[in-house]
């Protein structure tokens, strides 16, 4: 059994609370990872308000990183020590996992939000519980991150290379791979297309720079942030729209496009958005779901210009795989060509309630809380190189 600090959600439309917790040893198949860093994304947000099917009491966080400190007895790979991200949790035996297509897991719904082990002979059980032994739902995405230890898959685990800084690899389990591997494995635009990007947030700003290493010529950025329009343009935007001030959004976009978009990616989640990103493509253009909307949503098309080749596509996380996507963005990163560190903002692990306001505020893209030495254990050794993270004061 190994002792935690999590910040846990009591309830639905509840606040973080932070409880010590208890969880057991890792099993066949698993890793225990002591996190270092864990992203907050806008999903963690959602399911806390009930739009993801998760049950409470329950430990959310989806975007850890850190390092393995035990692993179950048939482990062969991660090894006690190694430096991990953690990606989406995956069965491996049904259809979709066996062509590679990991996001699509049959059971992904357990996975993600059944709160319970998905394989192995503890299979449907928690392996979390409070400090007094009360029930208690982990295994969010596979890992449960908002805690100083991770019980995760370690089919899900991706290394980490040492010149790579932790408190910057954990966002590349979700957020910043669902933009990037929605352009890269899901659009792969061709010579000369373009890409519009509605939402300037993590997931869109990672889609433009994903766009940048393409064929692509003509990048466009919608938002109603200015200072999130300015950093899509000094990340590869060719074009930005205010969507504050833009009477005719989807009519100033196809202007900047020369007509219809070849590809749409719609990253906010809001309903009115979906809509106008559906409108900027045309025939043959394609329409790409990337945001989460509220549970129920639903949007309206126009029948006949759909009909007419036009495709709406949902993406769940990018699509693919983890330990090929992340390791791609990891040599991007180092190359200079997919900068995501400069979309990062620092959070003290006890802070999520914060690093969600600022989030909410549009000033924090992408926050990530960092574990303290005493919280988490030993200090993970930052390396010399300057990363150009922006931290939030």
């Amino acid at each position: 059994m190994t002792k935690s600090r999590a910040a846990v959600v009591e309830e639905r439309d509840a606040a973080f609370s932070y409880r010590d917790i208890e969880i057991d040893e890792p099993g066949p198949g698993e890793i225990l990872v002591r996190v270092v860093a864990t992203g907050v994304c806008h999903t963690d947000e959602i399911t806390r308000h009930g739009d993801m099917p998760m049950p409470v009491p329950a430990v959310l966080g989806h975007e850890g990183a850190g390092v393995v400190e035990a692993v179950g007895d048939d482990v062969t790979s991660p090894a006690v020590g190694d430096r991990v991200v953690l990606g989406w949790p995956f069965c491996g035996q049904c259809e979709h996992c066996k062509d590679g297509e990991h996001r699509y897991c049959a059971r992904l719904g357990e996975a993600v939000a059944g709160g319970f082990r998905l394989l192995g002979p503890r299979a449907g059980q928690s392996a979390y519980r409070t400090a007094d032994g009360s029930p208690l739902h982990g295994h969010f995405f596979g890992q449960s991150s908002f805690a100083t230890y991770s019980l995760a898959l370690a089919s899900s685990a991706v290394s980490v290379p040492d010149d790579i800084p932790l408190d910057i690899a954990g966002p590349l389990a979700c957020g910043i791979s669902t933009g990037a591997g929605a352009v890269l494995n899901t659009a792969r635009p061709g010579c000369g297309d373009s890409v519009v990007v509605y939402g300037a947030g993590a997931v869109g700003l990672a889609a433009v720079m994903a766009a940048t290493n393409t064929p692509a010529t003509t990048i466009v950025a919608v938002d109603k942030h200015p200072s999130r329009l300015q950093l899509a343009r000094e990340l590869g935007a060719t074009h930005v729209v205010d969507a504050a001030v833009e009477p005719d959004v989807v009519e100033t976009v196809r202007d900047l496009c020369g007509g219809p978009a070849d590809f749409a990616l719609e990253c906010t989640g809001v309903i009115a958005v979906v809509e106008q990103a559906v409108a900027t493509v045309g025939m043959l253009g394609t329409c790409l779901l990337v945001g989460g909307a509220p549970a129920g949503a639903s949007f309206e098309v126009d029948h006949l210009t759909t009909m007419w080749g036009k495709r709406i596509v949902g993406v769940l996380g990018g699509g693919g795989r983890s330990d090929r996507l992340v390791p791609t963005l990891f040599a991007l990163y180092r190359q200079g060509r997919f900068p995501f560190d400069r979309l990062i903002s620092y959070f003290d692990f006890d802070d999520v309630e914060r690093a969600l306001e600022s989030s909410h505020r549009g000033e924090a893209i992408k926050p990530v809380l960092r574990v303290r030495p005493e919280e988490g254990g030993p200090a993970e050794p930052v390396p010399e190189a300057d990363t150009g993270v922006v931290g939030i004061a």
